[in-house]
């Protein structure tokens, strides 16, 4: 018999609610979710290494699956609404010491924000840093880690300096060149 044309799904189904600091529980382990999700409920599809996290059919958070018991995984990105607001919460955040032990936080990144707390104050620096982390939203982590090292350099210590940075164009990636196969100029014939 030919195989299924549409993919079968192999992992299990939960729906767990959102608590208040916006994880879900998943088997022994917490994980975490976009804070705007606090109190809903989310399919959660878990697989044998991953999980995925849907609100409605849109995907909202994917997550390395944990293996020990108790364990919790949070995503610096899902906090970052709340952490704009209050950025005294953001240097001894849990979700900050995940984020530079898996490399998402860099020593750039350090170095960016004590120049800009240096220049802006604790509160303001703090805050300017986790605007530049929204920018990663929009742009890939690479370009604004770039765009820090730019910035730094020059002694810009605002997110719009990094924004400016990260998107130039020289950050992109090159397209190839068309391919020229069997092109010739008109003046000339092939031999």
């Amino acid at each position: 018999m030919p195989l299924p044309e549409e993919p079968f799904e192999t992992g299990r189904l939960f729906t767990p609610r959102v608590d208040r600091y916006g994880q879900i529980p998943v088997r022994t382990n917490r994980y975490s979710v976009p804070i705007r999700l606090i109190g809903k409920r989310v399919r959660v599809m878990l697989h044998a290494s991953h999980l995925v996290v849907y609100d409605q059919n849109v995907e909202v958070a994917r997550h390395e699956r944990l293996i020990a018991k108790g364990a919790v995984r949070l995503d610096l990105d899902h906090y970052l609404e709340v952490l704009v607001r209050k950025p005294g919460a953001f240097p001894g955040s849990t979700a900050l010491e995940q984020a530079r032990s898996a490399g998402r936080f860099t020593p750039v990144h350090d170095a960016w924000w004590d120049r800009a707390r240096k220049i802006h104050g604790e509160r303001d620096g703090t805050r300017a840093l986790i605007e530049v982390l929204l920018l990663g939203r929009h742009l890939p982590h690479e370009h604004v880690v770039a765009g820090l090292a730019a910035a730094l350099r020059a002694g810009a210590m605002t997110a719009d300096a990094v924004a400016l940075e990260a998107a130039r164009p020289s950050r992109r990636t090159p397209s190839p060149p068309p391919q020229r196969t069997g092109w010739f100029p008109a003046n000339r014939r092939r031999r």
